[in-house]
């Protein structure tokens, strides 16, 4: 009976050895928003084209920043997550995960929808005219649906919860790290 017990505790330990490496790895090969580094890098690159290199994401509130030339004396601008700055705006079907880019002017550089659940994604947020909308916007412009930003019908929550979600965490990035233009 004994035995029985050893040889199980140490199968289970094996099991566990065996999940935590699984993790571990699968940790190191994905990054920020389970996407392969080598996406991520690229999705970075498309919101700011002229960057040569991204910092490790970090700070409060989480981002990236990008930078031009040699070493990190040029910051272009940040990068952030949406639902990492602002967990708690739901779309219809959860959280719509959205990567967005902002230059140190306080000006959007893009918006790329990376994950979502919505029932009316492929015609809303999906359509890369959604997107590009965003390109050059103050973070102190209204972002309003059927104002500023064009509205899709049948779309109402899924609209509202992404442009929400852009227009809150794209102002909370802009008050915490980037200073403001002197009078």
């Amino acid at each position: 009976m004994i035995l029985k017990r050893a040889a199980f505790a140490k199968a289970s330990a094996a099991r566990a050895a065996a999940a935590v490496t699984l993790i571990v790895g699968a940790t190191i090969v994905m990054t920020a928003g389970g996407q392969p580094a080598n996406v991520l890098q690229a999705r970075l690159k498309s919101l700011f084209p002229a960057a040569t290199a991204f910092s490790p994401k970090g700070g409060e509130p989480s981002h990236f920043k990008a930078y031009a030339g040699p070493g990190t004396q040029n910051l272009l601008g940040y990068a952030f997550f949406t639902t990492e700055v602002s967990p708690l705006e739901r779309g219809y079907g959860g959280p719509i995960v959205m990567l967005v880019g902002i230059d140190v002017k306080g000006l959007l550089t893009g918006v790329i929808v990376t994950e979502h659940h919505e029932p009316y994604g492929d015609f809303s947020i999906d359509r890369p005219a959604f997107a590009a909308q965003f390109r050059g916007k103050d973070v102190r412009d209204q972002f309003k649906l059927g104002t500023d930003i064009d509205a899709v019908s049948r779309a109402t929550i899924t609209m509202s919860s992404a442009v929400r979600a852009i227009r809150l965490s794209a102002r909370r990035v802009a008050r915490e790290l980037i200073a403001p233009p002197k009078p």
